[in-house]
């Protein structure tokens, strides 16, 4: 197997869509659409075929050129339509051309080196009424206490809406910048691979928000947001179970998107979600590098960095 490393300018945009979109793990965050918001400079390693592809999300700092996970972007690693062995993860790895590198690989990439970060999903190929089943007693409780308080669903809320009420709720962890956010919403519309729901009180005022990232076979319940009248009427909770009925007996998964904070995972083990882990790997990040990122690039890995409202 060749691998080859490729600068941004070289490569092919068709090839690798088509590859994205018939990999058997495939991922929306792998798409070039989404790469050049998130990290307009990504380059990638690549099989000469096309056939195994993986971006590499690079950014400088004292004109140091370093590999880090992207803001909004969980998994990134190797993707293909064929069987991706730990051998071939192992090769890829060997093949990065650069020094410093914190990347996190996606499900399929299973290496035993690497550091193991939960994420829980929940499939969505059965009827309802057998997700329901599965839910917590909590979640049951939580659902029909949102039922009581009338709510309503909006599943067309405005990009300006929807920024607008994100930016004005006050939160315990970091934000993305607001004009990468504005970006990649307004282009994964555009790609028909977005969602933004809005959670109206009976009063009609927005109570809480989310943004649904969507594939052919997964719902990626990306920057969920909710004001103290979201949290106390459980805006989330029906929110989510309203997402679960209108996909339900579909061959889709709800991605949460992590996490190891405990009181998230444990509202997402509540919808019947389970743990499909994914890797971290970590090499030589510097003080001087790695000080700075952590307070810019948000990224997203369900830790203690990224905790979300719900």
């Amino acid at each position: 197997m060749k691998i080859i490393h490729l600068r941004n300018k070289a490569i092919d945009y068709n090839r690798w869509d088509k590859c994205i979109g018939q990999a058997q793990n495939q991922l929306p965050y792998a798409f070039t659409w989404f790469l050049d918001v998130v990290s307009p400079s990504w380059e990638a390693l690549v099989t000469e075929d096309y056939e195994y592809l993986m971006p590499l999300p690079v950014k400088s700092r004292y004109k140091i050129p370093y590999l880090v996970q992207p803001v909004l972007t969980q998994q990134l690693g190797i993707f293909s339509n064929l069987e991706i062995t730990e051998d071939i993860v192992e090769k890829f790895i060997k093949e990065i051309p650069y020094f410093s590198y914190e990347l996190n690989l996606n499900g399929a990439n299973i290496y035993s080196k690497a550091i193991i970060y939960p994420n829980l999903l929940l499939n969505l190929d059965a009827l309802y009424v057998d997700i329901y089943k599965k839910f917590s007693k909590n979640t049951q409780r939580n659902i029909d206490k949102a039922k009581k308080s009338e709510l309503k669903i909006l599943s067309d809320l405005s990009p300006e809406t929807y920024l607008s009420f994100y930016f004005s709720v006050d939160k315990h962890y970091l934000s993305p910048q607001q004009p990468v956010l504005k970006q990649l919403i307004e282009k994964a519309l555009v790609e028909n691979a977005l969602t933004i729901y809005g959670v109206l009180s009976k009063e009609s005022e927005l109570i809480a928000a989310l943004c649904l990232l969507k594939s052919s076979n997964r719902l990626i319940y990306l920057l969920p947001v909710s004001n103290a009248q979201g949290k106390n009427s459980f805006a989330m909770f029906h929110l989510i179970n309203s997402i679960i009925l209108e996909n339900a007996d579909q061959p889709k998964i709800l991605d949460f998107e992590g996490s190891r904070i405990e009181g998230i995972a444990r509202l997402y083990r509540g919808f019947g979600a389970e743990n499909h882990p994914y890797y971290i790997l970590k090499r030589f990040r510097p003080s001087f590098l790695v000080g700075k990122i952590k307070s810019k690039e948000t990224r997203k890995q369900g830790d203690e960095e990224t905790t979300r409202e719900n």
